[in-house]
């Protein structure tokens, strides 16, 4: 097996996983590299608010697709689809296992399996983006349930880019479903799954532990830094769980503890739309997230026999 996606919710121990499965290949005689599944560690500067591995900290295991976009620039799934996959194809030709690692599970998905992206029209992308501005995104999920209820259930009625993407898929193909997920997607090609899960109430305690971490390892100091750059003008990054709330700190517009708390409970919504994501990975290897070196090594014997 050269390609294994490792997958799970925020907090469930997926980077430190790999760099054990890598060093199981590597005790295999394979060599395994990890390829970044992340959105919001796309970004460079992005590190204390998204969990992101420091270099020193990586056990010599190559790490690819981080730190590759400026927080001005949008992320998208449709243009992350063939760097992934044209990374994850150079680490084959060098005889490789490539670790797509991350919870962002469009992402994901948008890899191992065979997704097709409809191209994007800018006129009407701007249209809907200003009603968005003017309406905010209740308004205009209303309409998208109102065009095509099972899409709308599920976007998130808050996040204003996916709605405003599905509608303008919607529009651009006069097809109601193109905007939705194929229930039975075709594999892009030979894959497993590796879903690390844990008990809620000990990931909502981790949870709640690292935010409070995040913010006493300086995330206001790096949000701050990262303004210049021009984070409040990022389409994406600068409403980035975490990172939204530390700009209202700094701004005044909100105290530490309620940028805490805030960051907090949006931490904990955001892991159980990931578990209910993850949850239509009906062929993955569950493994307890408190249990994974030794599944890795079990894992990495039977990968490399495959």
């Amino acid at each position: 097996m050269t390609l294994i996606a490792i997958v799970g919710a925020t907090g469930t121990g997926k980077s430190d996983f790999a760099l054990d499965l890598a060093e199981a290949f590597a005790r295999v005689g394979r060599v395994a590299e990890v390829v970044n599944a992340d959105a919001m560690q796309l970004y460079r500067g992005m590190d204390i608010g998204t969990a992101k591995l420091p270099p020193g900290e990586r056990r010599g295991v190559p790490h690819h697709l981080l730190d590759v976009l400026d927080v001005t620039q949008e992320a998208s799934v449709a243009a992350y689809q063939p760097d992934a996959r044209a990374t994850i194809d150079d680490i084959v030709a060098r005889d490789g296992v490539a670790l797509l690692v991350g919870g962002s599970g469009l992402y994901v998905s948008s890899v191992i399996h065979d997704f097709r992206f409809p191209g994007t029209d800018a006129a009407i992308r701007a249209r809907l983006e200003a009603e968005l501005a003017e309406l905010g995104p209740g308004l205009l999920h209303a309409r998208l349930r109102a065009i095509d209820a099972e899409t709308a259930a599920s976007v998130d009625a808050q996040n204003g880019r996916r709605i405003v993407r599905a509608l303008e898929v919607i529009e651009l193909t006069g097809e109601p479903k193109a905007a939705r997920l194929p229930d039975e997607p075709t594999p892009w090609g030979p894959h497993r799954i590796v879903h690390l899960r844990s008990d809620r109430g000990r990931l909502v305690e981790r949870l709640d532990a690292r935010v409070e971490r995040m913010w006493r390892d300086g995330l206001v100091d790096e949000v701050e830094a990262l303004v210049p750059l021009g984070l409040e003008r990022g389409v994406t990054a600068r409403k980035a769980i975490g990172y939204a709330q530390a700009l209202a700190e700094l701004h005044g517009r909100m105290s530490r503890d309620e940028a805490v708390a805030e960051t907090q409970q949006l931490t904990r919504t955001y892991a159980r739309r990931q578990v209910g994501w993850f949850r239509r990975y009906a062929d993955a290897t569950t493994i307890d997230g408190d249990d994974v070196v030794e599944r890795g090594a079990e894992l990495a014997r039977q990968a490399t026999l495959d």
